[in-house]
């Protein structure tokens, strides 16, 4: 119904929303770098988008390809959204009440580094409106990113959906699951003979959807599903976790 699925032919979408954010006059070509961003800053304050951005190249540059000439890297530039100074409230279902000013926070965001604009914050927007969707649950890694994509929707005039931000599963360290943990890709259990049903009762157990790691499938849980049940912290997956599924492996399930 909503074809096509794949990013890179739903360019023409990005591109149209583009268009209309620069014939309102929101949008503009920058060529700082993030040494350029990070150096303009007389006390910087980073945190995980890196210290505010000080609108150096705001009025600065008439197009996309005269920003990258001046680059002079042969890298694209980026396309920011000029952020009004205001406070972007918003209730996320799992997490409450949220309030921020983005200019104050991040100032005006990084749309895209694509002359078409098919960059996360325009695209997942895009393709969230074209599709339908009313609700988001995602991983509260992204809690950042939604006001800076709720000002989207309003600056595109499409309605935007409702959010929920749950924990992440991370590492003993505390930093979300990635290859500095070992292997925790699907496919790797998988290809060790780990069931399906074995891998979604361990995911549900960790989730608070279930007391103990049984084997079943999703459609199992969808009658007893809170997010009331959903652990209020980030949940620890170490070595013995990750072992404890694979001697699963060999165990029938539902």
């Amino acid at each position: 119904v909503h074809a096509p699925y794949i990013q890179s032919d739903r360019i023409s979408l990005y591109e149209n929303a583009l268009h209309l954010l620069m014939q309102k006059g929101i949008v503009y070509p920058c060529a700082c770098s993030r040494r350029d961003v990070e150096s303009a800053q007389s006390a910087p304050h980073a945190g995980d988008d890196g210290p505010p951005y000080a609108g150096t190249c705001r009025g600065r540059y008439t197009d996309f390809e005269t920003a990258r000439y001046a680059r002079g890297d042969g890298q694209n530039p980026a396309w920011r959204f000029t952020t009004p100074d205001r406070n972007v409230s918003f209730f996320d279902s799992f997490c409450g009440e949220q309030s921020v000013n983005i200019l104050c926070a991040t100032g005006d965001f990084v749309l895209a580094r694509h002359p078409l604009g098919a960059g996360y914050q325009l695209a997942v927007v895009v393709d969230d409106a074209a599709m339908g969707v009313t609700e988001v649950i995602r991983g509260d890694d992204l809690l950042s990113s939604t006001p800076r994509q709720l000002l989207l929707y309003e600056a595109l005039g499409l309605q935007a959906p409702a959010f929920a931000h749950v924990p992440l599963l991370v590492g003993p360290d505390g930093r979300r699951l990635a290859k500095r943990h070992g292997d925790t890709r699907i496919g790797f259990f998988r290809e060790r003979g780990v069931r399906p049903q074995t891998l979604v009762g361990w995911l549900a157990y960790w989730s608070g959807l279930c007391s103990a790691p049984e084997p079943c499938m999703p459609a199992d849980l969808i009658s007893s599903f809170s997010l009331a049940r959903v652990p209020k912290g980030a949940v620890i997956v170490d070595e013995s976790a990750q072992r404890k599924i694979l001697g699963t492996s060999s165990h029938s399930g539902c």
